[in-house]
């Protein structure tokens, strides 16, 4: 007997391992942002705790991931007639607007494998040649949704484009590629990122046409179910919380947010008062989501998941705000607290996460102006990501106390992802690995 509880307390002390030792995600394990066993570095700079560099071709934003030794990260490279990448340089100043009035680039979408122990690339993969039905925002490109891996196989979602399924040595496995062109509010481009939950992968599509949250069989690609989605344009990423033996989905929109059930896809509550064009994803405590927007205007609510139909002024809204709540960057939930920047800007606030009662509110990080990566936490700390490659560590409590301030010397719009002792950074240029010395 005492053989059988050693083998179950094995297994249990592996699973753990298994959740801690890996990034699947780009806003980690439980979809908050925060590694809890990770130990990367505070201080770092171009000759300092930089273990490797990856130059990485084309452009995008999506956030890296991380399963054992292999770090997943995805691209758009232009290509010229002749089918040749075009070179950096070039490909800046042709390519690095919305493309209205001009003609959009044909691209590769492409995903990359790299070891992570080496910086090795260990494999390519392009998932197809395409040029965009219509363009982008100038600080956004035709890459941003983040990749996403259960250690059995990984997914690159490239919006209008389609979703691939690899596993893990590079071998296409299925793809969707039949979900109608998205068009996006003001032509933003596209962003959203796919959630694996269980057997299913959730895809998220709202945008100015028939919106919809897809839930897809992982290992085939075919629809489990579709929900109708009464949402414009909507960048967030879907969360997906434990509660009371089930599963909830919950999704930001600009009607509404709303929380469906994993299983059927049917919708179990919705609460109004969210802003324009959202575009940060929840975080969750217990039994409580929080979700929030900031572009014209300012809103974020903690929402009890034990309520159903319409929340707003009921008590199943726990508490809201109603100034300096995050735009692009999520807020990141730690220990406890929930920390998210003002709109776009590098102000930072922290508050109690089932209160809403402020640690600090509406504080300056010295170095960071703007802001689309989202904050994590790890080892006591979080860390904050500037769009000019500026990385504020500040420690995970109550009080604002700046550790250190970074930078890598380019450009970062992608979240890191903190794992053991090491960060992963996807910059504009290039993939770090940061680990100390």
């Amino acid at each position: 007997m005492k053989s059988c509880f050693a083998i179950v307390g094995l297994l249990v002390l592996l699973s753990n391992q298994v959740l801690a030792e890996n990034w699947g995600h780009w806003r980690g394990p439980g979809g908050n942002g925060a590694a809890a066993e990770a130990q990367p570095p505070t201080e770092w700079s171009a000759t300092k705790n930089i273990k490797w560099k990856l130059a990485i071709p084309g452009r995008g934003s999506g956030s890296p991931v991380v399963w054992g030794d292999k770090v997943f990260v995805v691209t758009a490279i232009p290509e010229q007639a002749d089918g040749n990448a075009v070179e950096p340089e070039a490909r800046r100043s042709r390519f690095g607007g919305r493309g209205r009035g001009g003609a959009l680039p044909k691209l590769e979408f492409v995903l990359l494998c790299v070891h992570r122990d080496s910086g090795e690339l260990l494999w390519k993969r392009t998932a197809t040649r395409a040029t965009p039905h219509e363009g982008t925002h100038s600080t956004n490109g035709f890459a941003s949704a983040s990749p996403c891996t259960d250690g059995q196989h990984v997914y690159a979602h490239f919006g209008s484009r389609g979703l691939f399924c690899y596993s893990m040595d590079g071998e296409l496995k299925w793809s969707r590629t039949d979900f109608e062109p998205m068009t996006t509010r003001a032509t933003f481009g596209e962003g959203s990122s796919p959630t694996i939950a269980d057997d299913k992968i959730l895809v998220p599509y709202d945008h100015e046409g028939d919106s919809y949250l897809y839930a897809l069989d992982k290992l085939t690609g075919k629809t489990v179910w579709q929900t109708e989605r009464d949402e414009p344009t909507n960048w967030s990423t879907p969360l997906v919380v434990d509660f009371e033996g089930g599963k909830q989905v919950v999704v930001n929109g600009q009607n509404c947010a709303r929380g469906y059930d994993l299983e059927t896809g049917k919708e179990l509550w919705r609460c109004g008062g969210q802003t324009q064009r959202p575009v940060a994803s929840a975080v969750s405590l217990g039994d409580l989501v929080i979700v929030g927007s900031g572009f014209r205007g300012s809103y974020m609510g903690a929402f009890k998941l034990s309520g159903r139909g319409d929340l707003e002024g009921t008590d199943a809204v726990a508490w809201s705000i109603s100034r300096d709540t995050p735009d692009i960057a999520s807020p990141l939930l730690s220990n406890g607290r929930v920390y998210f920047h003002k709109a776009k800007l590098g102000v930072l606030s922290c508050l109690d996460a089932k209160t809403g009662e402020p640690k600090f509110t509406a504080s300056r990080i010295p170095g960071i102006n703007s802001t689309y990566a989202s904050p994590v936490a790890a080892g006591g700390h979080v860390y904050l990501t500037g769009r000019s490659g500026t990385i504020v560590v500040i420690k995970d409590s109550d009080e604002l106390q700046i550790v250190a301030t970074n930078s890598l010397g380019e450009g970062v719009d992608a979240t890191p992802a903190p794992i053991e002792n090491e960060l992963l950074v996807r910059g504009e240029k290039h993939l770090f690995c940061i680990a100390a010395e």
